[in-house]
């Protein structure tokens, strides 16, 4: 387990070509939006001060909430500790200031590579929106970035807010209409595809609340059907769909304000039937959609469930959610995904990744052998491998 080289098919890192897109050091640690929204838990004070203080003044107020006033418990605050510990820091005497030391806030090349060495990961899937001002700035003609990390074009903006995006698309010489009328589909399938020869995607995804529905005849729906689907087809492009985050359930905490909501999986299963020819990479919020999402699984072999993401990503619901597909599936999924936001967080969802999977493979593999099944050290090297490697290769390449 702590020898195989991991694939990284979800996190939101950038490559060091991107420059201040990739988030590393302290207070880019101590402010990722799980901990802001944690530290307003101790501090309460008003949210437009908060977000008036410098990223230096906001990672202070953080760390004296959560380090200094309470014990780092939660699975993001401990997560801290345990990235400092790796990078040589005596967590029994850490400080903020001891912490900056230990993480620059500039990413070289040489830091880069010991972060990635450290949580045994050969490469990342970055999460590319076309839509984004910084990000479009620079996909130049050209554009040549750092190998490990591989492109995903991220189309939230066009699936869920065509009407937002119509301006941006007009002035790249689309003509599209936010109603969908016109040469619109067309248009959009060459919008797709120009992005997909700058780019190089592993695959497209978006990412939906619980009103997701298919089949659908609204906008949305009417996108899949005409634009996406066929794009991917043509492509042999993976459609990942990430399901369940309510957005902005609190706008003052920023993009810390998301939640969570229970889904249908019907619509999961209807793309799967009626698009036989189309591969979807699905991931769900809510821990109450966990058992039937698995079921779908087991039923359509162009349905590939992976990681355990965002509010389900904490050792209890990892461990209870891979024992229940491994029950119900075998190796044949994902075991786990970072989500990173920031470089050094690579290390610590690793680690902990790593861990709940050795517990739970070490109970499957004892099983296995007290009922006379002959288990090798091949045989676990390749479950391991598929888990965190080959079954996303697979299935993206399929």
């Amino acid at each position: 387990m702590d020898s195989v080289q991991v694939t990284d098919m979800h996190t939101h890192l950038f490559a060091p070509e991107f420059g201040s897109l990739l988030l590393c050091g302290a207070d880019e640690l101590l402010t990722f939006h799980y901990l802001i929204s944690e530290s307003f838990r101790v501090h309460r004070r008003p949210y437009a001060d908060f977000w008036k203080l410098s990223k230096a003044e906001q990672s202070a107020q953080i760390w004296q909430a959560l380090f200094v006033e309470n014990s780092p418990l939660s699975e993001a605050a401990s997560g801290v500790i345990s990235v400092a510990r790796r990078l040589g820091c005596n967590p029994a005497d850490l400080s903020l200031q001891r912490l900056r030391e230990a993480l620059p806030s500039e990413p070289t090349l040489e830091y880069v590579q010991t972060m990635l060495d450290a949580a045994g990961v050969a490469e990342v899937v970055m999460t590319n929106d076309p839509f984004d001002p910084a990000e479009r700035a620079c996909w130049t003609d050209g554009f040549q970035w750092d190998a490990r990390f591989l492109a995903s074009l991220r189309l939230d903006a066009m699936m869920n807010h065509l009407e937002q995006v119509c301006p941006l698309l007009q002035a790249d010489g689309y003509e599209v209409d936010g109603q969908l009328r016109g040469k619109s589909s067309t248009e959009l399938r060459r919008f797709l595809a120009a992005w997909i020869e700058r780019t190089h995607p592993v695959y497209m995804a978006f990412s939906v609340a619980d009103d997701f529905v298919y089949p659908d005849n609204g906008i949305r729906g009417r996108i899949l059907d005409e634009v996406v689907l066929p794009v991917c087809r043509e492509y042999k492009l993976a459609l990942a769909l990430m399901v369940g985050a309510r957005r902005q359930v609190n706008p003052k905490l920023q993009l810390a304000g998301d939640s969570v909501a229970y889904a249908s999986v019907r619509p999961i299963e209807a793309l799967c039937l009626h698009h036989p020819d189309n591969r979807f990479l699905v991931t769900m919020l809510s821990r109450e959609n966990q058992h039937e999402l698995i079921v779908a699984a087991r039923k359509f072999h162009n349905l590939m469930i992976f990681g355990c993401w965002w509010f389900v990503n904490t050792d209890t619901l990892v461990e209870e959610i891979t024992r229940m597909r491994l029950e119900l599936l075998g190796p044949t999924f994902i075991a786990q995904h970072s989500d990173a936001r920031v470089l050094e967080q690579l290390i610590y969802k690793w680690d902990r990744a790593r861990s709940v999977l050795k517990r739970v493979l070490t109970d499957k593999y004892a099983r296995l052998a007290r009922d006379g099944w002959n288990v090798t050290r091949a045989d676990v090297e390749r479950d391991v491998d598929k888990l965190l490697r080959k079954n996303f290769w697979d299935f993206v390449r399929w």
